[in-house]
């Protein structure tokens, strides 16, 4: 495939429910997910750790997706172990509305981002003072955002479970950063699909 029209199609794709009228962007959500490496041996993959699972040597994929559609709107690649809030600014698109995105996103750096952007930051927080009506505030505030963000998981997890992304096919970044795309094109095809499809009279 010709050098960066797996983006293009991606942005192609993504564009067709809203220009038919039918999703209308009212949000982001944003995640990263882990993708291990065809092979141990494949340099440009990490490991990386986590506190109730296996270290898993591999890449991450950096998902931002409409909040109302589930529709991919971008995707950064990286090795497994560059940290999720690094990459916000990398995905997240202009005029993104509303953004919600987990406690690894949590940080004035991220929230600048989001505000010079256009948008409103949806973030949990990590921790208060003020007595018990302060922590019930924060737990409510928390469980709102989790309701909502927790919807870009199930992007993943169809990717896993049914488009074959378990594992890289191939070694090296480029080379994963395609899988990836080529996989959220097929997601948004069938999610356009589903979309624009006629309401029964």
């Amino acid at each position: 495939m010709k050098r960066g029209l797996d983006r293009v199609l991606l942005d192609a794709v993504g564009d067709q429910p809203a220009a038919r009228g039918v999703v209308v962007r009212t949000g982001i959500l944003i995640d990263a997910t882990v993708v291990a490496s065809t092979s141990v041996s494949d340099p440009e993959a990490k490991w990386v750790g986590h506190p109730s699972k296996a270290p898993v040597h591999g890449f991450k994929a950096h998902v931002a997706a409409d909040g109302e559609g589930s529709i991919v709107r971008a995707i950064e690649v990286t090795p497994a172990n560059v940290h999720d809030g690094k990459m916000l600014g990398s995905v997240l698109p202009q005029e993104p509305g509303d953004v919600y995105a987990d406690l690894a996103y949590v940080g004035d750096a991220n929230s600048q981002h989001i505000l010079a952007a256009g948008g409103r930051p949806f973030l949990p927080a990590r921790g208060t003072w003020g007595g018990e009506a302060a922590l019930r505030r924060l737990e409510t505030w928390n469980r709102q955002v989790g309701m909502i963000r927790c919807r870009v998981e199930k992007i993943s997890g169809t990717w896993k479970h049914s488009y074959g992304l378990r594992r890289a096919r191939y070694r090296g970044l480029a080379r994963f950063g395609l899988q990836v795309r080529l996989t959220a094109i097929a997601y948004n095809l069938r999610r356009a699909a589903t979309i624009l499809k006629p309401v029964p009279a």
